[in-house]
């Protein structure tokens, strides 16, 4: 009876997200939205909270989060991940400040502590890069001379996190100056021993993985993609993270061959990913921090267009592309959850939950909707130029 259950439960979850996202398609806006308000139905204080089957769908959640970073990390390369990250190393620190300052200010202002500021830090600092990507591909920007300068950014945001998770999990426990000093070089020993085997040995592990029946390519690609995130996060490191490099350890036609079979997978589990976080907030305790969510986003969609915009002007990219480069990183998505995931689960404060939450909502589907309305504008004064 009890798998009966969990089997109608997981069904009329996974029908119901199939249904958002055909009205998400025809609409032309990202689904995430409508799958945090999915998961928010199906939570606690929701219409019709779930009884047997939340387990599973936390371990999915887990899954749909190191599958999303492994396929951002196949868009990239070892090599072109270090030489962009010199090229728009300045863009990456302004990026870094002004979009990190908003949430850990708000955080200080409202009396939630140092360690709720830290989180909200990274609440409010990375852009979505699954959304960006998407908005880039639908829009047909991917082309453009602002694009590389956008997905440089992105990538010094994913290297930032490697960086922060460590860090942030080390406050969220509560450890000594000292330990999370020791937390934090293993993290960057860890991120650099993987980068520098993926520089000198990439073509090793494509050897080891490549082969020419997919069914056998996909195992080899997720369980290297699941062990390294195991290991990474036994060394406090992000597992996110470690599924991250493996991406990037992997080029060529064979990071388009694994992304191919890995996109059905992963878009299943990161919509699993978005509801569990959904069913973690009561709807309830959403709309006393609406208002501040929607200033907060606010200010973040400022930021983010000045970023864009100063990168894109030191790269030499005339106005209209420094406008796409801004608002290609106005969506939140994907870390921004996980970091609130990790500050909820360790109680950091009971409104950040549902700060957070708002606060994607806003930006995920504010984001991919203003660059289609600020298109036309776009193509008309360039016309007019």
């Amino acid at each position: 009876m009890h798998t009966a259950i969990l089997f109608v439960e997981l069904g009329g979850v996974i029908l119901a997200l199939g249904v958002l996202g055909a009205f998400a398609l025809r609409v032309g806006i990202s689904p995430i939205p409508l799958y945090l308000i999915a998961g928010l139905a199906f939570g606690t204080g929701g219409i019709l909270p779930l009884a047997t089957s939340e387990d599973f769908i936390s371990v999915g959640a887990e899954l749909g989060v190191i599958l999303l970073l492994l396929t951002l990390g196949l868009e990239y390369n070892a090599d072109e991940l270090v030489t962009s990250l010199r090229g728009n190393f300045r863009g990456g620190l302004v990026d870094l400040v002004l979009n990190a300052a908003p949430g850990a200010v708000a955080a200080l202002l409202l009396g939630w502590g140092p360690v709720a500021a830290i989180a909200m830090a990274g609440v409010t600092y990375a852009t979505s890069s699954g959304i960006t990507a998407k908005v880039l591909s639908d829009l047909g920007w991917i082309g453009n001379r602002e694009t590389p300068v956008v997905l440089s950014l992105l990538v010094f945001e994913d290297l930032t996190m490697a960086v922060y998770l460590p860090i942030l999990t080390a406050v969220l426990a509560g450890v000594s100056f000292f330990g999370g000093a020791v937390t934090v070089a293993i993290a960057l020993a860890t991120v650099s021993v993987v980068l520098l085997v993926a520089l000198r040995y990439g073509r090793v592990i494509e050897a080891f993985v490549s082969s020419p029946n997919s069914e056998v390519l996909l195992l080899k690609v997720v369980g290297l993609a699941l062990l390294v995130a195991g290991l990474a996060q036994k060394l406090q490191v992000s597992a996110a993270v470690g599924a991250f490099l493996v991406g990037i350890a992997l080029s060529g036609e064979l990071a388009e061959d694994a992304r191919a079979l890995l996109s059905p997978i992963r878009d299943l589990f990161a919509a699993v990913f978005f509801v569990f976080f959904g069913l973690q907030t009561d709807p309830a305790a959403i709309w006393p921090v609406a208002g501040l969510a929607a200033l907060l986003a606010l200010v973040s969609m400022i930021t983010k267009l000045a970023t864009g915009a100063y990168a894109a002007r030191r790269a030499g990219i005339a106005r209209e592309g420094r406008v796409r480069a801004g608002i290609a990183l106005i969506p939140r998505g994907e870390f921004n959850i996980v970091i609130a995931g990790l500050a909820v689960a360790a109680g950091a404060h009971p409104d950040l939950g549902p700060l957070a939450a708002a606060y994607v909502l806003i930006l995920a589907a504010f984001g991919p909707l203003a660059a289609r309305l600020v298109q036309p504008l776009i193509a008309a004064v360039a016309r007019r130029a």
